[in-house]
């Protein structure tokens, strides 16, 4: 790779991809086959400003130009050449939020990311006015509830977008977005590939009596798909990503995304029918469909793959937080015993117990709730494990009670996908910390949502790799080659991967513990309403 790589690199045979995430910002490098040449990484932590989360001007760009610095660092220590040149580029970030610019580019208040929880009025009125889920978080809904605060700014509103928008925007001088990012600023009609014109019209006539300066659709950007051209690096932005001015201008982009879109991408999860389902401290499912929804569900979120396919979201704040506490808790009793403590070995060992319970986990009940929970309509939780005295506890239905308490509210959303929209999936690809025991996450979440489920034997570099790979995709693809087959056939044609059917021993089990798990709901409300939390001792 040194010398190939190092060959790539000076004739610009490459494409970089950088990703704005929560706590990182990251940026991946990659030759022609989509093989990672370099990766530079900067991180960085919001703020709460006046009860506003949000990320400072100067933290984005300097965290852009040390990121880049950084990549640029680690090309020159591995190939000993500087980066001139590149064949595309491409920036995503952390999806939805609120930025507003006035008619001189000026940002107007302080970007809103997708964390705050302070739009829940403007997100129940859309969401009737459209009969179509707006969440929170979208950008729609924080422009929204500025106009009903009553907020000066809005006024002098020239033009909104998203972070990765923003960023695009500066470097390029293009107001685009990639389709998928822009579904979560207003909802999109799949069949245009664009901002829903009738909800656009209803919007407008909504707050016709403000009389704003503008309309709706003259304030959002410009909505583009995978493989359109979304302008090129400017000379100004060429010095603001590249302090030293070695980078050129002139060099292709691809339209932003969101993390959302890169995900799919980086998960091979673009083609209708498939998914991807992310397991770790909070849980989230997407589902590509092939028609639109019969009806909202406040369950579901809806956005898009980056070339325009529906996409149904759930999301689950809970996952393996308690999970985790109770092998923690195994943990202190080996190091009681005096015995040296593996984690790996200890969670392998535990995990696997958990296949050796019974199909509904013995009657046993537990939820893992160290936070509210949306899909189940708890704005507050308590991590409960409770028992009948005749149900069969033992470890092996103890472990197995977790792991399914683990995926009970991301089931209970799925199932609206599956028995009340009668979606197919062929198949959900699993990633995140559930699965790095091989074989028991995914044994679980295949038995949890009746679908086989796979997992890569190699983990990708995420969602700045899915960037880069949607910017090759820019200058590569053929007139007829869609995304998924672009992804199938050149991106990850040969990736190993395990798929595993679902178990119908499994599913009968689950669909018993999930009838058990609905239920007990009145256990874990009582435990909120009663169990009172010092609000000095809770995280923010």
């Amino acid at each position: 790779m040194g010398l190939d790589g190092k060959n790539a690199i000076e004739s610009g045979r490459t494409a970089l991809g950088i990703e704005f995430g929560s706590t990182r910002i990251k940026a991946v490098l990659i030759d022609e086959d989509h093989g990672v040449l370099a990766i530079g990484n900067h991180d960085w932590e919001n703020q709460l400003v006046n009860n506003i989360w949000t990320y400072s001007l100067d933290a984005i760009w300097n965290g852009l130009q040390d990121c880049y610095q950084d990549l640029a660092a680690q090309v020159k220590k591995q190939y000993g050449t500087e980066i001139r040149t590149l064949g595309s580029i491409g920036f995503s970030a952390m999806m939805h939020g609120y930025m507003a610019f006035d008619k001189n580019g000026e940002l107007l208040v302080p970007f809103r990311t997708w964390r705050n929880t302070i739009t829940q009025e403007a997100s129940e009125k859309l969401t009737a006015l459209f009969d179509y889920h707006i969440p929170q978080r979208w950008s729609i809904a924080h422009l929204y509830q500025a106009i009903l605060n009553g907020e000066e700014h809005v006024g002098n509103v020239d033009f909104f977008t998203t972070l990765a928008g923003y960023i695009h925007w500066q470097l390029s001088g293009e107001k685009v977005l990639g389709v998928g990012e822009a579904s979560g600023m207003f909802p999109i009609d799949i069949e245009t590939k664009d901002f829903n014109r009738r909800m656009t019209a209803q919007f407008d006539e909504l707050v016709a009596d403000k009389n704003f300066a503008w309309k709706l659709g003259d304030i959002m950007p410009k909505v583009l798909v995978s493989g359109d051209r979304g302008g090129t690096l400017t000379e100004a932005g060429a010095k603001l990503l590249d302090v030293t001015g070695t980078l050129q201008a002139g060099i292709p982009m691809c339209p932003p995304e969101g993390d959302a879109g890169t995900g799919m991408v980086a998960t091979n999860s673009v083609a209708q029918r498939t998914g991807n389902i992310s397991a770790g401290t909070s849980v989230f499912a997407m589902a590509v469909l092939e028609k639109d929804l019969s009806k909202s569900y406040d369950a579901l979120d809806l956005v898009t793959t980056p070339d325009g396919s529906l996409v149904a979201m759930v999301h689950c704040n809970n996952c393996t937080s308690d999970l985790n506490a109770w092998v923690n808790i195994f943990k202190e009793f080996q190091e009681s015993m005096g015995q040296k403590v593996d984690m790996n070995e200890l969670y392998g060992t535990l995990y696997r117990k958990a296949l050796e319970g019974d199909a509904d986990c013995g009657g046993l009940l537990a939820y893992g709730y160290f936070s509210g929970e949306h899909v189940t309509g708890f704005e507050e939780g308590r991590p409960l494990f409770v028992r009948t005295p005749d149900a069969k506890f033992n470890l092996a239905n103890f472990m197995r009670v977790n792991l399914f308490t683990a995926l009970g509210a991301i089931k209970i959303g799925m199932d609206i996908l599956f028995k009340q929209e009668h979606v197919t999936l062929d198949e959900l690809l699993g990633h995140g910390g559930l699965f790095k025991t091989e074989g028991v996450g995914q044994k679980v979440v295949a038995a949890a949502v009746n679908v086989p489920v796979s997992v890569m034997k190699t983990a990708g570099e995420g969602g700045a790799w899915g960037i880069a790979v949607l910017a090759n995709y820019m200058m590569k693809k053929g007139a007829d080659e869609s995304l998924s087959d672009y992804l199938g056939n050149r991106v990850f044609a040969g990736e190993e991967s395990v798929r595993m059917e679902p178990d119908a021993k499994d599913v009968e089990g689950f669909e018993a513990f999930i009838e058990r798990y609905k239920k007990g709901l009145a256990i874990e409300r009582a435990a909120v309403d009663i169990l009172a939390v010092e609000k000095t001792d809770r995280a923010v």
